[in-house]
C-alpha cells in the first residue's frame, strides 16, 4: 500500500482530520496529514493564489516519500484540498510556479470537493485548474470524486436550509438539488473519474448543520463512508 497524504479542506486545520488518519493507520496504510494550521489560510482569502498550500503540500509529499521510499503517493484532498491537488499535479506555471508532480501522484481521491463554482472570489483559481486540466486530466492518475447526499437545498428562512441553498446555489447554478450540505453533487464529481455518490454522508468533520436528535452525524471520514472510498487506495 502506497503511503497516503490528507489535505485539509479550507480554513481547516491539521486537527481536524486526527480521527481519520487514525483509521487509515488501522487498516495499514500509513497516513500523514499536510500540517496546516487555521491561519495559513488566511493568505490565500478572497480568492488569492493557493500558493502557501501547495507549498506545504509538496514538503509533506517530499518526506514522506523520502521516509518511506515508496515510488508514489496517495492523495485525500477534503473539500478545496481536492481542487488545489489538481493544481499540484499539472504542468502548467501557476503564479510563476510549475509543481508537475502528477508523476508521484498514484491515486487522488476527493471528498466533497467543488470542482465547478461560480462564486466570483473561487473562479481565477478554479478556472485555471479547469482550464488546463478538466476532468480526470492525467491518464495515470486514478481519480475518485466522492459526493455525499445529506441534504436537499430549499428555500426557506430556517439558517441550515438557508445556507444549504445558498451554497449549491453559487456553487453549480442551482439549489434545489441533493448534496452534502455543502457542495451540491454535480459539483463534487468530474467527467472520466470514478464518481461515487454516498447517502447521508455530511460535509465536514465536525457538525454544522441541524441533524435529527435519532440521527448519528457522519462525514467522508466517518467509519462507514471510509469502507467504501479506501477501497480505491493503490
Amino acid at each position: 500500500m502506497l503511503p497516503t497524504v490528507i489535505l485539509p479542506g479550507y480554513l481547516a486545520p491539521a486537527q481536524h482530520y486526527l480521527a481519520l488518519q487514525q483509521k487509515l493507520l488501522k487498516l495499514d496504510i500509513d497516513t500523514v496529514i499536510v500540517p496546516l494550521q487555521r491561519q495559513d489560510w488566511l493568505f490565500t482569502l478572497g480568492g488569492r493564489p493557493v500558493t502557501p498550500i501547495l507549498q506545504q503540500l509538496d514538503h509533506t509529499i517530499q518526506q514522506i516519500l523520502e521516509r518511506t521510499q515508496a515510488p508514489q503517493v496517495n492523495i485525500i484532498g477534503h473539500s478545496a484540498g481536492g481542487w488545489i491537488s489538481r493544481i499540484y499535479m499539472g504542468a502548467k506555471p501557476y503564479c510563476g510556479q510549475v509543481w508537475q508532480a502528477g508523476s508521484v501522484v498514484n491515486t487522488l481521491i476527493s471528498l466533497g470537493t467543488p470542482h465547478t463554482s461560480q462564486e466570483t472570489w473561487t473562479q481565477r483559481n478554479l478556472n485555471f485548474v479547469n482550464d488546463h486540466y478538466p476532468g480526470a486530466f492525467h491518464p495515470h492518475v486514478k481519480y475518485i470524486c466522492v459526493a455525499g447526499k445529506a441534504l436537499y437545498g430549499q428555500r426557506s428562512w430556517r439558517l441550515g436550509q438557508w445556507f444549504t441553498y445558498s451554497s449549491y446555489k453559487v456553487t453549480c447554478g442551482e439549489g434545489a438539488c441533493w448534496g452534502d450540505g455543502v457542495t451540491p453533487i454535480i459539483s463534487a464529481h468530474l467527467p472520466g473519474a470514478v464518481n461515487l455518490t454516498l447517502d447521508d454522508i455530511w460535509h465536514s468533520p465536525h457538525p454544522t448543520q441541524a441533524v435529527s436528535k435519532n440521527s448519528r452525524y457522519l462525514w467522508y471520514g466517518s467509519t462507514e463512508a471510509i469502507e467504501i472510498w479506501a477501497a480505491y487506495l493503490a
